[in-house]
Order: C-alpha cells, then sequence, then structure tokens
C-alpha cells in the first residue's frame, strides 16, 4: 500500500501542476496567487492519495464474502499514538497553510510607492474609470488604461446596486458597494488587453457588463494620457441627484469626491 501510495504522489502532483488552472499571470498579485495555489496542491495531493488508497484496499480487503452477512467484524481497540498523529499532523499543516495565505493576501493587500490611483465607478450595467489629475480635474474614459509594472490603487464605488470589478489575469476581485468606497490593489506585469467583468448579478444585464483593459507600456500610457480631454462625460451616465442611500455619489448631501480618500 506504501507503494501505491508513493507512485499516487509521484504521479499525482505533477499532473496537479501541469493544469491551468487559471489565466495568463498579468500582475505581482496574480504570481502570489498562483503560487499559493501550487503550495495547496503539493500539500493537497499526497493527502487525496493517502485517503483514497486506504479506502480502496478497505473496500477489496475487508469487503463481505459469500456466507459472512451475519458475522461480526474483528474487535478493534484504539491506538492512542495514531489517534494523536492524525489529529496534531493535520492541525500543524492547516496552521502553517494559513498563515502562509494571510503573508500572501496582505503582501498583496500592500499599497506601493510611487502607486497611480484609478477610480472605477459601476452602474447597471457599465464600468467608468477615472484618473484623478491636479486642480481636481479627472480624466474618464470606458476603458482601462494601465502602464505596466505601475502600481495601481482602484478605489471602488458603486451608483446603484452591490457590483464587482474583476480582472481574471489579475487574480484579484473585490465587490462595489453603494455607500461605501473599497480599494484593490493590483500591480501589472504583463501587457495585453484583458476584460474586466462584474462577478455580483447586480441585474438582467449582469452578463453583458464588461470593459476593455489595455495595458501598454508606460510612454503609451502617458501619450494616451496627453489625448484625453478632462472632466469629459461620464460613461456610465450622471450621478442620481436625489437618494436615500448615504454615501451614494451625487446624492442631495453628499459631498462626493471623485479622487477618493488618500492613502
Amino acid at each position: 500500500m506504501v507503494a501505491i501510495w508513493v507512485v499516487g504522489i509521484a504521479i499525482g502532483i505533477p499532473l496537479a501542476l501541469i493544469i491551468p488552472w487559471f489565466p495568463t499571470k498579468g500582475s505581482l498579485q496574480a504570481s502570489n496567487i498562483h503560487t499559493l495555489y501550487d503550495v495547496l496542491l503539493i500539500a493537497s495531493v499526497p493527502i487525496f492519495v493517502l485517503v483514497e488508497t486506504v479506502v480502496l484496499y478497505s473496500v477489496w480487503n475487508f469487503r463481505m464474502r459469500p456466507g459472512e452477512e451475519e458475522k461480526d467484524g474483528a474487535p478493534i481497540h484504539g491506538n492512542t499514538r495514531l489517534e494523536v498523529a492524525w489529529t496534531v499532523l493535520p492541525t500543524i499543516l492547516i496552521v502553517g497553510l494559513c498563515t502562509y495565505a494571510y503573508t500572501v493576501l496582505h503582501g498583496n493587500e500592500k499599497t506601493h510607492p510611487g502607486a497611480m490611483v484609478v477610480n472605477v465607478t459601476e452602474r447597471q450595467f457599465g464600468f467608468e474609470f477615472s484618473y484623478p489629475r491636479t486642480g481636481g480635474k479627472q480624466i474618464v474614459s470606458p476603458v482601462l488604461y494601465l502602464p505596466n509594472r505601475r502600481p495601481v490603487v482602484f478605489k471602488l464605488r458603486s451608483l446603484d446596486v452591490i457590483h464587482s470589478f474583476f480582472v481574471p489575469q489579475f487574480s484579484e476581485k473585490l465587490d462595489a458597494v453603494p455607500g461605501i468606497t473599497t480599494t484593490l490593489r493590483v500591480t501589472p506585469t504583463r501587457v495585453g488587453t484583458y476584460p474586466a467583468e462584474c462577478t455580483e448579478l447586480c441585474g438582467a444585464g449582469h452578463g453583458l457588463m464588461r470593459a476593455s483593459v489595455q495595458v501598454v507600456p508606460d510612454a503609451r500610457f502617458q501619450s494616451w494620457m496627453s489625448t484625453q480631454k478632462l472632466d469629459g462625460a461620464p460613461p456610465v451616465g450622471n450621478p442620481p441627484t436625489q437618494s436615500s442611500q448615504p454615501g451614494i455619489p451625487g446624492a442631495t448631501g453628499n459631498n462626493h469626491s471623485t479622487a477618493g480618500p488618500s492613502e
């Protein structure tokens, strides 16, 4: 049985690692998350193979044979050492994996020096991206342009219901909740065109709520910024002028700043 377990591990771990579980890595955070997932697979496969090996061995070796329908099984006495081992070892493993997962989450949420702030405003059923400029002005775009390898702090807001902001290649997702501003940090590391999606069911048009993400070299990003006019019309429409929901951007009695709170 030990030999079968070893062979299962030798086959299972490489197989689990070569399966493309995620899209292509497009951010520093995605790289960290993919590594975490690989560690979880390496830790999980031996346990899975061990459990399945014991189950299959027990089903075959201790199966009921003809004429044994009323026969009692052999008496079994507890094994204190075994019980301690299968309690302590999984506890150590789980604590270790949880600690590592926490360090990855903490590292991904760290704000890096020189980070650029981008406001993401969501509404049924569209995205608006705005780039704060000097003098309280901003550049507004329906397409998210990002300079490659520059840290970005996204400030997420919703004008109506709960939405979310998710770029699969970034491996980072966060909800946009009416009345509050949520923060997501990403450092793009791969030039390309990616989809931004809402992954919270937000109404009949939820499946069509997408936007394009363009990760470009820094020089091209600066060139794009220089051609954009300031304070353009919002792609998702004007915010509501009346609202009973405190904190809704544009609602009566709310002093909303599109630049977002300072870090």
